[in-house]
């Protein structure tokens, strides 16, 4: 049986023990209720003795038992372990302190306050009424839950737990009433040591023996006697929260700031906060009217996998939303240095023996996101592995050193995985491929970030202290002949091309994949059928601007719309999307993927020509013949590869992925570059990013459609374009310099007026032969749908494992959703 206070064997203690053995053992007597209280009933005894000694003794027994009843009460709360409280407040000189009281009231097992201390403060002509009155008008203007006494008592009145920070002992103190703790105290905090720090005379404090209270903290049944859940004073997530009710998402509302009060007050809650110091596109929670961001979460929800990790908390979440809103918030402050739970402890500012477990389960949550991704992730190069060893597979293959592979393989690395990355080419990056010859970084492949809010290129690009370009939204559409088109005529055009799309996306609402049709075949019926009903006839500049409209569709499908599903060609769009600045990468995707391969152990010019999982060890063959052997293979190459065999499986793949595999389609632009020895078109581009080129005829749609000026500061003179939809097979048999000259042809023609210098230099890419990638995005062929990017990335017998951007369902086609693909599997080979 335990107390609540803090014993040592000393006087008190043993006076208690005493009295213990006296009333309240097993063989002495029985509990009953009666009328609220609890007292104790003698059993009556068979071998009575004579009449009048036997009732002398009884009534010795009984005038004990009352005297035992008076001086000491059990809690009441079923399944106390505390048979002699004590309370903790002592807030006046009737508190009962470890003696008598009427009742006692439970926060906690070990934390206890008497009915004397309860009308001290509640009682209105009592001393502590104003200081609970007070409490409870701020408790009332800023948060929702009830402003309770035993609120008051949590929040105000239990003293505070701090850990010992020496290495060697490491026990908890409870601190003196008056002493408020702070981070600071808590990350400095020894034992014996003053608060002036002077040192407490007399033998080493940490030798003292640690409160037998804490021991039982840390079992499941402590918190499901705990009355109120912990609320945290100061969190670091209390400025990104400001708009919710701070109880809502496991704050203190008595440490709410009016600021936050009155922005609850207001009927648009969608602003996010400004933080000092804090990347605008770090915006980790949802504000309360908001919706549809990626990678965002509900400060006052639990996820699914979130409780499936944590069912223990789907009751009351409050514990858990605490410690996880506090680390996002931890993580998105300072994203430079791995996040530990030493470094998240101090800042759990709670009182009462609840800030134990909440220490105690810190590192849970914090191993959890650690392993999601969801912190601790990006270009961070650790020193010791993140993940408990439970959490590490054995060792593991990588094959594909493009950015999900390179993901991947660091996150394992970090997770203190033992990985080998096994590349065919020469040189890692995959579809990224980034050119230098030009004067300024050109991404052969891959070089916009297409929204940057929550988006990993933009973290990653924080952690390195890279800047990325903020792309205009100007883009003035020339002409051949020279002249820029009306913007009146522009905008009319896009909206009724995204009125043909509108339309389309209403068709398909009830069609089954069966039921699908080219999405070139349904844009061209919906467009005829809109002229012949409304009587419309638009102009010949008209009827180009919508030329230039599907171009930029065909570059988004990266397709000749015949190919595309028009009933899942925008699938992605059906879940959270990354919103915010689209932004050029001056130094290229190259610049994070080599600090992603930094410390890696990658291979290259090692092409894997088989994968055998047949038993419990994958044995993986290249080309040379060389053969590994892993317990766990992740597979990152591209889509083009897995449809046309080149790495055999044994066995072969489940028939559900090949399925799903040829469902979907290998999309191909391409890219040309010119550098040229002047900026000719500055003064009639104005300063924009990009300018389109309206296409003479439908046959030369995709043709240069867009030109970017790839120096924001304008110093060199570089501009690439691209070339999509049915242009790619024109150009295919092409060489270089022909494609340099029908560049120069559009180029002259879009800015007739002036002259036009020959390029200095240029390149121009051929994806569609590199061997190795034969394609540059996925897209979703027709009678395909969006699930196949799930089925694709399917593990097969949780040995096999796939990622790369066909394997991401919410963000294919982007260098984004490829590293996040490679995040997501790193988490699933994780998995105890």
């Amino acid at each position: 049986m335990l107390t609540d206070a803090d014993y040592s064997g000393n006087a008190s203690g043993a006076r208690r023990s005493k009295k213990r053995s006296s009333g309240d053992s097993p063989g002495d007597g029985q509990s009953v209720r009666s009328s609220g209280r609890q007292v104790n009933v003698r059993v009556k005894r068979t071998n009575n003795p004579p009449p009048g000694q036997c009732k002398r003794k009884a009534t010795d027994t009984e005038e004990e038992d009352e005297q035992s009843e008076k001086k000491y009460r059990k809690c009441e709360k079923a399944g106390c372990s505390a048979t002699y409280p004590v309370c903790f407040a002592s807030s006046n000189e009737r508190c009962a302190k470890n003696g008598y009281t009427s009742r006692w009231y439970h926060l906690s097992c070990g934390e206890h306050f008497c009915n004397e201390c309860f009308d001290h403060y509640y009682r209105s002509h009592k001393d502590g009424y104003e200081t609970y009155a007070s409490w409870k008008k701020v408790w009332t203007s800023n948060g929702k839950s009830e402003p309770s006494l035993k609120a008051f008592m949590a929040d105000q009145q239990l003293p505070f737990w701090v850990q010992c920070t020496k290495p060697d002992c490491r026990k908890w103190r409870q601190l003196t009433k008056e002493i408020v703790l702070t981070p600071t105290m808590a990350m400095s905090y020894r034992c014996g040591v003053k608060f002036n720090n002077t040192k407490i005379e007399g033998s080493d404090q940490c030798s003292q023996p640690e409160d037998l209270r804490v021991a039982e903290v840390i079992d499941s049944w402590w918190h499901s006697m705990l009355i109120l859940p912990p609320l945290l004073k100061d969190s670091p997530a209390s400025p990104f929260l400001a708009a919710y009710y701070p109880d809502c998402v496991g704050m203190s509302p008595s440490c709410c700031p009016r600021s936050g009060a009155e922005l609850r007050g207001q009927h648009c809650r969608t602003a996010q906060p400004q933080i000092p110091g804090l990347s605008p596109y770090f915006q980790p929670f949802y504000q309360p009217n908001e919706c549809g961001k990626a990678l965002c979460v509900r400060p006052d929800m639990m996820e699914l996998d979130e409780l499936y990790e944590f069912p223990e908390f789907s009751r009351d979440p409050t514990m858990y939303l605490a410690l996880r809103n506090l680390i996002l918030a931890a993580w998105h402050r300072d994203c430079k240095e791995v996040l530990t739970p030493q470094k998240c402890a101090p800042h759990i500012v709670v009182r009462g023996l609840v800030r134990v477990r909440c220490v105690q389960e810190m590192d849970r949550v914090l191993h959890f996101m650690t392993r999601k991704g969801l912190i601790n992730t990006g270009v961070l190069a650790v020193s010791r592995p993140l993940l408990p060893e439970r959490y590490r597979s054995k060792n593991v293959i990588v094959i594909g050193a493009g950015a999900s592979g390179l993901a991947a393989a660091r996150q394992l690395q970090n997770f203190g995985t033992q990985v080998v990355v096994l590349e065919a080419r020469e040189r890692i990056g995959g579809r990224v491929w980034d050119d230098a010859s030009l004067g300024v970084t050109v991404g052969q492949g891959a070089q916009i970030v297409n929204g940057c809010v929550n988006n990993p290129i933009a973290l990653m690009c924080e952690q390195m202290g890279i800047k990325m370009h903020k792309l205009g939204e100007r883009c003035d559409l020339f002409q051949e002949g020279g002249h820029m088109t009306d913007t009146a005529i522009d905008k009319r055009m896009e909206f009724h091309f995204n009125a043909i799309l509108d339309v389309v996306a209403e068709w398909r609402k009830d069609k089954t994949q069966n039921q699908d049709a080219p999405l070139g075949e349904k844009v061209q019926e919906v467009y005829k059928n809109f002229l012949q009903e409304s009587g419309i006839q638009f102009s010949e500049l008209e009827e180009k601007v919508m030329q230039f409209h599907l171009s930029n569709l065909e570059y988004a499908c990266g397709s000749t719309l015949d190919q595309v599903s028009a009933r899942s060609w925008d699938h992605n769009e059906f879940f959270a999307q990354f919103s915010g600045d689209h932004t050029l990468l001056t130094r290229g995707y190259s610049a994070l993927l080599l600090r992603l391969a930094e410390g890696l152990d990658i291979r290259t010019k090692w092409a894997v020509q088989s994968i055998d999982y047949s038993g419990d060890v994958i044995k993986v063959t290249s080309s040379k013949g060389s053969q590994w052997t892993a317990h766990k293979v992740l597979v990152t190459v591209p889509l083009t590869l897995l449809q046309k065999n080149l790495i055999q499986f044994y066995p072969p793949l489940p028939e559900r992925k090949l399925k799903a595999l040829n469902s979907l389609g290998a999309g191909i632009i391409e890219k040309i570059a010119l550098q040229f020895p002047y900026r000719f078109w500055d003064k009639k581009v104005q300063g924009a990013d990009y300018f389109g080129h309206v296409p003479p005829s439908p046959d030369q749609r995709g043709m240069f459609g867009v030109f970017y000026d790839l120096d924001p500061q304008g110093k060199q003179s570089v501009l690439m374009s691209v070339i999509t939809g049915d242009a790619v097979p024109f150009v295919r048999d092409m060489g270089e310099s022909e494609v340099v000259c029908e560049c120069m042809k559009v180029l002259r023609q879009l800015f007739k007026e002036q002259e036009v210098p020959e390029p200095l230099n240029y390149f121009v890419t051929q994806w569609r032969k590199d061997v190795w990638s034969q394609m540059s995005y996925s897209f979703v062929k027709t009678g395909g749908s969006g699930e196949a990017y799930d089925i694709i990335a399917e593990d097969v017998q949780g040995k096999l494992f796939f990622a790369g951007e066909a394997t991401n369902r919410h963000f294919p086609q982007t260098v984004t959703g490829a590293y996040l693909s490679g995040v997501r599997e790193a988490s699933k080979m994780s998995a105890v």
